[in-house]
């Protein structure tokens, strides 16, 4: 049987009669009466919910199965790894002025070898992109002292040093709890300073990108001197060279936040 609804098409002597829909119905009733008003936002959303399908397969599947599933899917990663590099760098043509002007006639066919060189250029957005994905920023403080594990934990479980935890937080039994953060040391706002601007604004953390003195801080969002944490710009009218707002910077905290009661922190720019 086709999985195609059926459409009542009339009723004689109090019997209906049913038929198949014929031709392309879809196409023609889009033509005739247009699409839902919601169609793009959730063609969108179906489109965001994919790659968390597939992740969902890829974990339920074992065996032989699973094996041909990943490899199809490797596949698929490197053709879209290549597809984005060959995006990302593009030919770039431009004269050099430079060079000094060479005495005696120069051939035709030389002319536009000499003028011209290539290079492939990669644009500021993705050295960015780069520099952050390895962890790497020109920072205020690039060396600070470690920290010891029993200076931070106080019977191993409650943490003393200032800390981020995000809004929708919420705290596990204390038999569960694996560490404790003190409400009076957590913090949501940073003094960040512009170094540019040469002007200090009070701005909401988004997050702690990275604790230098261990992982294990960076995922509890400890802040101690040196930690690079991600804070909201969007108030500061920041915008990137296509013209979009800057939602989020990283910044480098300066002080030592449980000492001095506030955080305080540089702007990398």
């Amino acid at each position: 049987m086709l999985n195609e609804p059926y459409y009542a098409t009339k009723q004689s002597q109090g019997v209906e009669e049913w038929s198949l829909p014929q031709n392309e119905y879809i196409e023609e009733s889009i033509k005739k009466h247009g699409r839902r008003l919601d169609h793009e936002e959730r063609k969108r959303k179906r489109e965001a919910r994919k790659p968390h399908e597939l992740a969902a397969k890829a974990k339920k599947l074992h065996g032989i199965k699973a094996k041909l599933y990943n490899k199809k899917r490797h596949a698929q990663k490197i053709q879209m790894k290549k597809t984005l590099k060959m995006h990302e760098e593009r030919s770039n043509k431009h004269k050099s002025g430079d060079e000094p002007v060479k005495e005696g006639a120069v051939p035709t066919y030389l002319l536009d070898r000499e003028n011209q060189t290539r290079a492939k250029v990669l644009s500021n957005m993705i050295k960015q992109k780069r520099k952050e994905k390895a962890g790497k920023w020109d920072v205020p403080l690039p060396k600070v002292k470690g920290l010891d594990e029993a200076e931070v934990f106080k019977w191993k479980r409650m943490i003393t040093k200032a800390t981020f935890v995000g809004e929708g937080f919420t705290r596990k039994p204390a038999k569960y709890e694996r560490f404790i953060r003190p409400m009076a040391l957590r913090y949501k706002k940073a003094h960040v300073t512009h170094p540019e601007l040469a002007a200090t604004f009070c701005l909401p953390i988004l997050g702690v990108k990275k604790n230098p003195n261990s992982p294990l801080y960076t995922s509890l969002g400890v802040i101690t001197k040196g930690t690079v944490i991600e804070v909201n710009v969007s108030e500061l009218g920041l915008v990137t060279q296509a013209g979009k707002v800057v939602w989020g910077k990283y910044a480098q905290v300066t002080n030592n936040p449980e000492l001095d009661g506030c955080i305080n922190a540089v702007l990398l720019v």
